[in-house]
């Protein structure tokens, strides 16, 4: 899956092994309450991930894997809420975290291999070019301060590793058409999490 995954990002985002190519740069705005809309958007997609792994054993080996992201957020949210004087946004019902969840609850229960395409790209990407962007925003909008997201108790890349272990796992019992439709979800999994990334930028 990371060989997939790393073709769909541009020179930018991995120049050893982006293919992608990168769009012309246009100014990138971020404003706290898109940023604070980000992380209530997010904290949506991972206690839902969360929440499907604890609730199924299908997914046993996704349980307590030292990633898991919902604690942090509701810590940050709660920070940007008191030291910035913002409310947290509601949820649309229509909007991208809602309308994502929507696709992984069909998918934690019908199609394994696609929902975890989604949980490896959802949790690695954050590990990898969400961190960049994580550090940008707390330079431009946050005083350098290092919100609990970024942020894993141990090591992240054992972390990283002991997942990738438990996938490889799970995918020896998948036909070949199964492991390949897992692939194919890749850019799939691309678009909905760009979808909510967008949101750095709303005023």
């Amino acid at each position: 899956m990371r060989k997939v995954a790393m073709k769909l990002h541009t020179k930018d985002q991995a120049p050893k092994e982006g293919e992608k190519e990168a769009p012309k740069p246009g100014p990138w705005t971020p404003t706290r309450p898109g940023y604070l809309r980000f992380l209530v958007e997010s904290k949506e997609v991972f206690d839902t991930f969360e929440r499907l792994v604890n609730s199924s054993d299908a997914y046993k080996a996704l349980r307590n894997t030292g990633l898991e992201r919902g604690p942090g957020l509701a810590a940050d949210i709660a920070y940007m809420e008191k030291t910035y004087h913002l409310a947290p946004p509601e949820m649309k019902a229509d909007g991208p975290a809602a309308t994502y969840v929507a696709l992984l609850e069909k998918l934690a229960k019908s199609d394994p291999p696609a929902f975890i395409c989604h949980y490896y790209n959802f949790y690695f990407a954050h590990t990898a070019g969400g961190r960049m962007i994580g550090s940008k925003v707390s330079s431009m909008l946050l005083d350098s301060h290092t919100l609990d997201f970024y942020k894993w108790q141990g090591d992240v890349n054992e972390h990283l590793e002991g997942v990738r272990r438990s996938i490889n796992v799970m995918a020896e019992g998948w036909s070949p058409a199964e492991k390949e439709h897992c692939l194919a979800e890749t850019e799939a999994s691309f678009k909905y999490s760009g979808q909510i990334l967008r949101a750095i930028t709303e005023a």
